[in-house]
């Protein structure tokens, strides 16, 4: 890790602290040659292979974004979709992978966003599991309604 006051190629780790998601590690260093103290955080990568096969870092944000499209009109909160996306993340991150593609971080959210809303679930399950007819909507519907007749909800595959 380069010193960012004096460039120096080498640096010492004074204290090191996980986040409170668990997800990265602060770490507190100090420059060897000029005495400098910086903070870095250290994440584990995770990218995103894209339908086109041009792979990208994973974005909370882009989750966000689909949820919040799904869930247009729908008493649905910025923090509710915050909360989506980071549990989306930890499941994503749980799989060992570190390259995941686009199409199991969208069933990744299937779960969640079912929890969340389910009109806005079945919005987004209609492109996720590319419903083609209005049998496939029937059918998602049907299941919900055995789900709540059963007294309890599933996550979606």
């Amino acid at each position: 890790m380069h010193c960012p006051f004096c460039r120096h190629a080498d640096s010492r780790v004074i204290d090191s602290r996980t986040s409170d998601d668990g997800l990265s590690i602060r770490r507190r260093r100090q420059c060897p040659q000029c005495g400098g103290r910086f903070s870095t955080i250290e994440t584990a990568s995770l990218n995103v292979i894209k339908r086109s096969g041009v792979i990208e870092p994973f974005s909370r944000e882009k989750v966000m974004s689909g949820a919040r499209k799904a869930c247009q009109g729908r008493p649905v909160t910025e923090a509710d979709l915050a909360v989506l996306a980071q549990a989306v993340e930890e499941a994503v991150r749980q799989t060992g992978s570190s390259q995941i593609d686009t199409n199991e971080i969208g069933l990744a959210i299937l779960g969640p966003l079912r929890e969340l809303d389910e009109v806005a679930y079945l919005r987004f399950a209609s492109v996720y599991q590319a419903f083609d007819s209005l049998e496939d909507f029937e059918a998602s519907i049907a299941q919900l309604r055995a789900d709540h007749r059963a007294g309890h909800r599933v996550d979606a595959d």
